[in-house]
């Protein structure tokens, strides 16, 4: 077992964290704490949110980087530094390199999202991508540091990048005293860690539930060790971890009470409930726990609940295909496909008895060639904006008696 695990001295202490709050103030947004309720009454739970999501990078990351590279001597800021990283933590370790006139190298997947790329490169970074996934992208950043000599920036497993993030958690402490739950995404564990090191020295009573997404459920055993990630593509891109971190883990393991694990489409409704509801774009990570209290409704009921939205950087396609995905899974948006005979006034017929009952035609595609059984019928597929499920379903009851149609 790793000295680190087993070492009996605390990786962060309270101190370190306050220290930390006093060194990155000049450099990183106070971010607001502010009450939902809009979620509140959609939870049962009473719902604070901790808007990370406002940074200046749109990330709590730039913490962890701020404390971090704030430490570094003079002649570990004259190698530079490097670090790795597919998004958020690239940004912070950018930003604050430019600010402090420090060179950096960020090395991220060839597959990074081009608009990622270039926010990095905006900060001035030298961007090198290199491997397919985090960890092939590891072993060309430790090349470059052996060449180079610069210093790692690591993403979560360091202590002064965990102080970084816990200067969250004084903040909301500082803004919302009287919280006694809080729901932490926990990727490589830094943000949660810092989290469980300020509650368990000033608010022992608060309760601290980690969340993951399926692929990347490391501690779906909690409190067992060991578990297995199945990996692949996620929306919660920002804590898709294969590996917590040492440090990390034995900062929080034996203060936090359990893991929750969410689903994809969980993640996906919870980004638009916070959306529609909170009015916060938020990425996927920063909603999981969201997803985690809408999916257990019973645990939360009647808690005081503390939400850090962890970050906002989701692409603008992925953020209106999720909400497009979770209004038709909620039968807000029906894709209906009907079977018609192939003669005048049939599109004017329908589209009269849709705006009849009040339903919004979004996008009409009419088939007569290929797509229809008979050379005597055409298909018509017509997407319909309702006003909740029960709307939905009203028009399509009043369609199916009079035409063949079905629910795609």
């Amino acid at each position: 077992m790793s000295d680190v695990l087993t070492s009996v001295a605390p990786v962060v202490t309270l101190l370190d964290i306050e220290n930390a709050q006093k060194r990155i103030a000049s450099t990183v947004v106070r971010t607001p704490t502010i009450a939902c309720p809009a979620l509140s009454r959609l939870t049962g739970a009473e719902i604070t949110l901790k808007l990370e999501n406002l940074q200046a990078i749109g990330s709590f990351k730039e913490r962890g980087a701020a404390n971090k590279m704030a430490l570094l001597t003079p002649e570990e800021r004259a190698r530079g530094v490097i670090t790795v990283s597919a998004g958020n933590h690239a940004q912070g370790v950018a930003r604050q390199a430019s600010l402090l006139g420090i060179d950096a190298t960020i090395v991220m997947p060839r597959f990074t999202p081009a608009t990622k790329v270039a926010a990095t490169q905006a900060w001035g970074a030298n961007v090198v991508l290199a491997g397919d996934d985090f960890a092939s992208a590891c072993v060309t950043a430790e090349e470059i540091q052996n060449k180079e000599g610069r210093v790692l920036v690591h993403p979560f497993n360091d202590p002064a990048v965990i102080a970084g993030q816990g200067t969250a958690a004084l903040e909301l402490l500082e803004d919302a005293p009287d919280i006694d739950m809080v729901v932490v995404p926990v990727g490589g564990g830094g943000l949660i860690g810092g989290f469980a090191t300020v509650m368990a020295a000033l608010r022992p009573d608060v309760e601290i539930i980690g969340v993951q997404v399926e692929a990347y459920a490391s501690l779906a055993a909690f409190p067992t060790e060991g578990g297995a990630t199945l990996g692949g593509s996620t929306i919660a891109e920002g804590i898709a971890v294969t590996q917590l971190g040492d440090h990390c883990l034995r900062a929080f393991r034996h203060r936090i009470s359990k893991i929750l694990v969410v689903n994809e489409l969980q993640v996906e409704s919870a980004i638009t409930t916070l959306a529609e509801k909170a009015k916060q774009v938020c990425e996927g990570a920063g909603a999981t726990g969201l997803a985690a209290v809408l999916a257990n409704p019973e645990m939360f009921k009647g808690r005081k609940v503390a939400l850090p939205l962890s970050g906002g950087n989701i692409n603008a396609r992925i953020l209106a295909n999720t909400i497009l995905r979770s209004l038709l899974r909620d039968g807000r948006i029906l894709r209906l496909i009907f079977q018609i005979p192939d003669r005048p006034g049939m599109l004017a017929d329908i589209s009269a008895r849709i705006g009849n009952y009040g339903g919004n035609i979004i996008e009409v595609s009419h088939h007569r060639l290929f797509a229809s059984p008979s050379v005597q019928t055409a298909e018509l597929v017509v997407m319909i904006e309702a006003r909740d499920t029960q709307h939905a379903t009203q028009i399509e009851t009043d369609l199916a008696r009079h035409y063949i149609v079905r629910r795609d």
